[in-house]
């Protein structure tokens, strides 16, 4: 039987208490990357659910692994936690299961302490590529932005996701973000976006959003959901198998209910009001299709649009492996996994939201399965088991909040789709109904829309929409920002003959 990832590999004695400094002691970046000839049998990428349980599972069965992060402490977006300097006395009160990873970053330490994970923080992997019978990966470290390379035999990618913006009217004015970096905000910060907040877009987040906001001080005079949870009757079976997530989702409707806050279904936030900064919000109610119900608007006073329309995989890294991918329910793209958590490239596994959108107990769970498969033990049933209800969970979840096609009628000529190259919809609507664009990449051709510095990911969903395409994962080379001098010292490739 396997060992819980809580647990030191049996037959081993229990690996001494870490201390304070050895997993932070990287945390500033003084870490140094593990020496040129070093070869790990395991580089996880990403320290979040699915790439902390994958890194200490993977420990605990006797591989030796390097964790990557480009966070400064473990636990990914979802489990954010504020600097010791701000003096948190109880960060646990911010997040849904801490235990979970509580539990995971104690045996992190400890096999840190004992050499067996070296704990990478602050590298973010802009590369993976093939080298022998293993992989190099490239990364830019610390604050200083230093080249760092590692080599593994295996690749595990736990990278995450980052959240959909469906762009409104004034979407661009201060005081509008994201409904998960709101919560960032509030986790990582202890600070809040404002004080009366309008928390909109559709998909369970925003309850834990709100639930989150109004604890922490702040009015929230609605929450704003674009689909109904109706939707979800079509997914009854998969929320029976699941009474878990049925409890969780009661307690985020107890605290709208003891907070005073409004859930206001078949509506968006349509336009943002403001000068300096965000004053007041249109919400209209939407038809079946999310198309905006002519005569419906209304307005409301806030200082803060905290939105968000679910989440999308990050993929970069994968699909400049050449890993497949598949269409999700919610209507992003996922990648293609077998019941390993093996991708299609020999060599590279995925776990997480890389798979579709599932939530950190599916990340969790499925990285503990794909680390017992790259130490080639058997998976343990119960995992199997596991995985599958919530999958089949995630599933409903996701058709029940995706995106209806007739978003796009509140979004006006004049407003901008691409924030960073300041491109308006009028301009994209141009390049499709006058010069032919059909796809996302005709689009940036002709319009500089996802040029920018997020490279899409910010507009990349609208910018299809009002294409008519379907989302697509692009291949890139680079999956962020790297320095001119690190390309230039790389070695010079021969040509394939």
């Amino acid at each position: 039987m396997a060992t819980s990832p809580s647990e030191p590999p049996r037959g081993a004695s229990a690996p001494p208490a870490a201390p304070p400094s050895a997993v932070s002691a990287a945390s500033s970046g003084r870490a140094e990357p593990p020496a040129r000839a070093a070869t790990h049998d395991l580089a996880v990428v990403g320290a979040g659910p699915a790439g902390l349980a994958a890194a200490v599972t993977a420990a605990d069965l006797g591989l030796r692994v390097a964790l990557l992060d480009a966070g400064e402490r473990p636990g990914g977006q979802y489990y954010r936690h504020p600097a010791p300097g701000l003096g948190a006395a109880r960060p646990q009160a911010l997040h849904h299961d801490w235990r979970a990873f509580a539990d995971r970053e104690a045996v992190l330490r400890a096999h840190v302490s004992a050499g067996r994970v070296a704990y990478l923080p602050l590298h973010h992997v802009w590369t993976v590529l093939p080298e022998g019978d293993g992989w190099i990966l490239h990364a830019v470290a610390g604050p200083e932005e230093a080249a760092a390379t590692l080599r593994a035999r295996r690749v595990l990618l736990a990278t995450g996701a980052y959240e959909r913006q469906l762009p409104f009217p004034g979407w661009t004015l201060p005081g509008v973000i994201g409904a998960g970096g709101a919560q960032a905000m509030l986790k990582g910060g202890l600070v809040l976006p404002g004080r009366r907040i309008v928390v909109a877009g559709s998909g369970p987040l925003l309850l834990a959003v709100a639930g989150s906001l109004a604890a922490a001080g702040a009015r929230v005079p609605a929450v704003v959901e674009a689909a109904s949870y109706t939707g979800y009757a079509s997914g009854a079976a998969a929320l029976l198998r699941n009474p878990g997530k049925l409890a969780e989702g009661a307690t985020y409707g107890g605290a709208l209910v003891r907070h005073g806050i409004r859930l206001l279904t078949r509506h968006a936030v349509t336009e943002a009001h403001g000068r300096a900064r965000v004053e007041a919000v249109t919400l209209t109610r939407l038809d079946r299709d999310w198309r905006p119900v002519p005569g419906t608007a209304r307005r409301v006073p806030c200082d803060a649009v905290a939105v968000g329309h679910g989440l999308v995989p990050q993929l970069e890294l994968a699909t400049g492996l050449g890993c497949a991918t598949r269409p999700a329910p919610d209507g992003t793209v996922a990648l293609e996994l077998d019941a390993a958590q093996r991708t299609s490239v020999p060599g590279i596994w995925s776990a997480g939201e890389t798979g579709g959108i599932g939530g950190a107990q599916l990340a969790l769970t499925e990285g503990e399965i794909a680390a017992h498969a790259i130490a080639g033990r058997s998976v343990p049933a119960g995992l199997g088991r596991a995985r599958a209800r919530l999958r089949a969970f995630a599933g409903a979840m996701a058709a029940a909040h995706r995106p209806g096609s007739g978003w796009t009628d509140w979004l006006t000529d004049e407003a901008d789709v691409c924030r960073c190259e300041e491109v308006p919809a009028g301009t994209v609507r141009e390049a499709v109904r006058d010069l032919g664009a059909r796809d996302a990449r005709t689009v940036k051709l002709l319009t500089r829309a996802g040029m920018g510095w997020c490279q899409g990911r910010m507009c990349g969903p609208a910018v299809a929409a009002l294409a008519g395409a379907e989302p697509s994962a692009d291949r890139r080379p680079l999956s962020c920002p790297v320095p001119l001098r690190h390309l230039a010292a790389l070695p010079e490739t021969p040509p394939a003959p």
